[in-house]
């Protein structure tokens, strides 16, 4: 068997297991990798040669800059202060996609959702709309930016690292710009006046304009004399409050034959109320405390792959070192109607969780729960956020003078946030998302093998014989119409990892400008706007915002359209 086609299973087999989702895409990348010592494909000095990639560390290091900036408070501020607060729900929304957007050009893309998803539901809130009226745009704007400069995602990494192994020299941190600002003020004018309004209005208004439902246990006091269960009822519905459940040493009781309560009786209740409020009204009693001066409640949304899964709730209390608490729980526990402290912690959950706006921040992004509410602003530490803003500034100049690699800058700027203590010791780390580290380091030599054995030659060739003597602009289309499709299923960087080198070929074959198929390729690889599964932070708006599967491609179509056509206008008028 020809190492061509050893090396086009190895590829398709990782596609199929990235694809089925059974598997983790960091574990299929390590799969595909030690296939490839197997058939030869790859030496083992190569196949660990991804994990001293240039890309890996700027993407890393990128991470923990970015984190610094979030933790500072100053793009939560100046988000703020941006958007005005009196306007009509047109231009907050407008004014929310620009700054989403450009923050996500500088920061991961996935901060810059946590940072403005608290405003997008203040805004849907304030206009008496759902939540949903804001969050998939929002969600959409976030990867928009991440199109218009080097580090607004690590896709841009690895096609920059592929053109340097290519042609001799990577993209420039603004090489991406005109097309990408061209792609994002189209993208952004169709989510701000139109694509807002194809989404369905699933709930009323007036429901979204109220606090959320949150579910809580009360206990029975002990008043010598069973309390009669009905009185509770109706001082339960006084207070605008439903009984879900009553638990006896953990066994549910039946409500509909149950006349009193006992001392320790745990009623399960959802409410809008916090507990102390309920308290108060129905003399039921609560174990949790009223929030000390400068506690503020956030509710929170757990991300796929936060360490909290399969915890229970006492688990923030622990790793927060007793600074937070879960003082309630979302819909999930109402369905199961359980006993609180018996559940475990899935993937889309919603807690509701309290401690001061500094334990709350520090501990949010390491846990991977993505904040959607909160009643007090993240104060700015102005010390912190001038220092860490000046780091990153001169970072980025850096780069852009052609001073100093981008792996070089950040990794220092990283170094010196670190020992400068601008960020919490314990954060530095946690700010990498080492999965995908782990799936860049693993798929770089998957994608070198399929180039190096003749493979992406072949399919090059297979692909030029397609476009041979079509325009231009067509050609660019096809080739992101191709990489979009595969970026939908696919993790974004192992569809750069993948397409990079084929788009370079393509270039060659057909005579024109590699930089213009290369920025085709990376515009494709994040216009993932038809699938909640396509990007994290689709993902991540689906349960908050209400959305069913098909709703992302009710949007994103048209977005998708507008997208290519101007990506591919544009690169074939710069490059044409």
């Amino acid at each position: 068997m020809s190492p061509a086609l050893f090396s086009t299973i190895i590829l398709v087999g990782s596609l199929v297991g990235f694809v089925s989702g059974r598997v983790r895409h960091d574990l299929v990348a390590l799969a595909a990798l030690f296939a490839c010592l197997l058939a030869g494909l790859t030496t083992p000095a190569d196949a660990l040669a991804g994990f001293a990639d240039p890309a890996v560390i700027a993407v890393a290091a990128i991470l923990v800059v970015g984190r610094a900036v979030e933790l500072s408070g100053v793009a939560g501020e100046a988000a703020r202060i941006l958007i005005p607060a009196r306007a009509g729900f047109t231009v907050r929304l407008s004014a929310l996609l620009v700054v989403a957007a450009m923050l996500s050009a500088f920061m991961n893309n996935i901060a810059a959702l946590v940072i403005t998803m608290p405003v997008a539901n203040a805004i849907a809130r304030d206009a008496k709309r759902a939540p949903g009226s804001t969050l998939m745009p929002l969600a959409f704007a976030t990867i928009l930016g991440g199109m218009t400069t080097l580090i607004g995602t690590p896709a841009n990494l690895i096609l920059s690292s592929v053109r340097e192994k290519e042609l001799g020299a990577p993209l420039g941190f603004f090489t991406m710009a005109p097309v990408g600002v061209a792609v994002t003020i189209v993208g952004l004018l169709y989510l701000a006046f139109i694509g807002w309004r194809l989404l369905p209005e699933r709930q009323t208004a007036t429901k979204h304009a109220r606090p959320p439902w949150r579910i809580y246990e009360l206990t029975a006091p002990d008043v010598g004399d069973a309390l009669a269960l009905s009185t509770v009822r109706t001082q339960l519905r006084a207070a605008e409050t439903r009984l879900l459940a009553v638990f006896r040493a953990d066994v549910a009781i039946p409500t509909a034959t149950l006349a009193r309560l006992v001392g320790d009786d745990r009623l399960l209740i959802l409410s809008r109320a916090d507990q102390q409020t309920v308290s108060a009204a129905t003399g039921l009693i609560t174990a949790i405390p009223p929030p000390l001066p400068g506690m503020v409640t956030a509710r929170a949304v757990v991300a796929y792959g936060s360490f909290l899964i399969g915890l229970s709730h006492e688990a923030i209390r622990i790793h927060s070192n007793e600074t937070l608490h879960v003082v309630a729980v979302g819909p999930r526990a109402a369905r199961l109607r359980r006993p609180l402290h018996l559940l475990r912690i899935e993937a889309g959950d919603q807690l509701f969780i309290r401690g001061t706006p500094h334990d709350l921040a520090a501990f949010v992004g390491g846990a991977r729960l993505l904040e959607t509410d909160r009643f007090d602003p993240l104060p700015v530490a102005r010390g912190a956020a001038i220092a860490t803003l000046g780091i990153f500034a001169v970072s980025v100049a850096a780069v852009v003078a052609g001073a100093v690699p981008p792996a070089l800058a950040f990794l220092g700027a990283a170094a010196i946030i670190a020992a400068a203590r601008l960020l919490p010791a314990r954060e530095i780390y946690r700010s990498i998302d080492w999965s995908v580290i782990v799936l860049l380091a693993a798929m770089i030599p998957v994608g070198q093998s399929f180039e190096t054995s003749g493979a992406a030659a072949i399919a090059a060739e297979w692909l030029g014989n397609a476009l041979q003597g079509l325009p231009l602009v067509v050609a660019l289309a096809a080739l992101c119409t191709l990489t979009m499709v595969l970026s939908i299923f696919l993790n974004n960087v192992a569809t750069a990892i993948i397409v990079g080198p084929l788009a370079i070929g393509l270039a060659r074959l057909l005579g024109v400008a590699p930089d213009a198929m290369l920025l085709a390729v990376l515009i494709g690889a994040s216009a993932d706007f038809l699938t909640p599964i396509g990007h994290q932070n689709n993902l991540l708006v689906m349960g908050p915002g209400g959305y069913r599967f098909t709703d992302y491609a009710r949007m994103g179509w048209l977005l998708v359209v507008l997208v290519i056509s101007t990506a591919s206008l544009t690169l074939a008028w710069f490059y044409g």
